[in-house]
């Protein structure tokens, strides 16, 4: 059953935590509800993909009304395809949120303990992996492309978590979103070799190989495989059989639409008591 549920025209909801968990809000957005124009209709909430900066910011209010937090509570990072993390605090309230130049810089992934603040992170292809640990009031969400996956963003966050906010691996969560399938995205040797260093021997089961330079590559998977092999209980994963590739009429596709494209959000945050 598929657990990123469309609530709105707008918005899918990790359904399995936030039916659960009411004060929490966690989704990932479609392309749909929004004023933007041409490559960016209509839901866009990307500052950088060159759309119309008063249209995005109108996307971005309207996003805000549909999920009950002000816009002024958001946090947005560059994403610069790294593995950096940033533990987020009230103070970072507003960062990216309603511009560009205030995002964090060479940011990849957000966690935070606050109420009232929301972590968003924007994604065309690319995995949006959402991570929960409602024991310890601990949220957190990464950016990984396919430089992020071999770079291990999904680990790394999952040590943080453990090493540094004491947190057990039994107790952490780990939602992966809507990106693209293996059947539209094919790469080369190099990406599959780069990801062996962090899979080793489990690397064979996210791909398939094509031709002799070609291989089929399921980053879902791949990130799947690395968060279990970072101690997650793999009934702690669950996982979105939705390709933003595949579904024209749902997602933007950076690979399909060519480069000329919006963006899809993926956020996680507490609700203000």
């Amino acid at each position: 059953m598929e657990s990123f549920v469309q609530t709105s025209e707008s918005i899918l909801s990790i359904r399995p935590w936030t039916e659960g968990h009411p004060d929490l809000v966690a989704g990932f957005t479609t392309k749909n509800g929004g004023v933007s124009k041409g490559h960016f209709s209509s839901m866009n909430p990307a500052f950088h993909v060159q759309d119309v900066a008063g249209d995005v910011v109108s996307n971005r209010k309207i996003l805000a009304e549909r999920i009950r937090v002000p816009a002024e509570k958001w946090v947005g990072a560059e994403q610069t395809h790294e593995t950096n993390i940033a533990k987020i605090t009230a103070e970072h309230a507003g960062s990216g949120a309603l511009d560009y130049v205030s995002a964090l810089k060479q940011t990849d992934g957000l966690y935070t303990r606050e109420r009232g603040v929301l972590l968003t992170l924007l994604f065309a292809d690319c995995v949006p992996v959402f991570f929960f640990a409602p024991k310890h009031h601990l949220i957190g969400v990464a950016h990984a492309g396919w430089k992020g996956t071999v770079g291990g963003i999904s680990k790394a966050m999952v040590e943080k978590w453990t090493s540094v906010e004491g947190v057990p691996l039994e107790d952490i969560y780990a939602a992966i979103g809507p990106s693209i399938c293996p059947k539209c995205y094919m790469v080369d040797k190099k990406i599959i070799d780069l990801l062996a260093l962090i899979l080793e021997d489990e690397t064979k089961t996210a791909y398939n190989q094509i031709t002799d330079t070609q291989f089929a590559l399921d980053l879902k998977k791949a990130n799947a495989l690395i968060l279990r092999k970072s101690g997650i209980l793999n009934k702690n994963i669950i996982t979105s059989g939705l390709c933003t590739a595949c579904d024209e009429s749902l997602f933007f596709s950076h690979r399909r639409d060519k480069g000329r494209t919006g963006r899809m959000m993926g956020f996680i945050g507490f609700k203000e008591e």
